[in-house]
């Protein structure tokens, strides 16, 4: 019986991040500074909203870095953001509600998937 050999270049493929979650990884980057920005000026949130741009920060890179645990924090961190989202759709009818609210969605969905889900460790 013999053993197959290893091939290098399919295992450092399989551990490579999805382009999906580097995207999703960014946007929630791109989130967290808007909130620290949002914060820092005074305006627009209160400071306990730090909290979820330190949860955004860990969540986007964890996911850069394939953790299971960041899954489950974007998963649900893009869930909550798209029922908010769709919330101030339908309350306020603002039209930015909606497109955030569905590109959140998207997110979710493609977070489901299996094939990201295997990928994680």
């Amino acid at each position: 019986m013999t053993i197959p050999p290893v091939n290098d270049s399919n295992k450092a493929a399989q551990r490579l991040p999805l382009p999906g979650l580097a995207a999703i990884g960014l946007y929630l980057w791109v989130l967290a500074g808007v909130i620290i920005v949002g914060v820092v000026a005074g305006r627009h949130y209160p400071p306990l909203f730090l909290f979820f741009a330190a949860g955004f920060i860990a969540a986007g890179a964890g996911l850069l870095m394939l953790f299971r645990w960041a899954w489950a924090l974007a998963l649900s961190a893009v869930l909550l953001l798209a029922v908010y989202d769709l919330w101030i759709f339908f309350s306020l009818h603002e039209l930015p509600g909606l497109v955030q609210g569905l590109l959140n969605l998207v997110f979710f969905l493609y977070l489901v998937r299996p094939e990201v889900r295997e990928i994680l460790r």
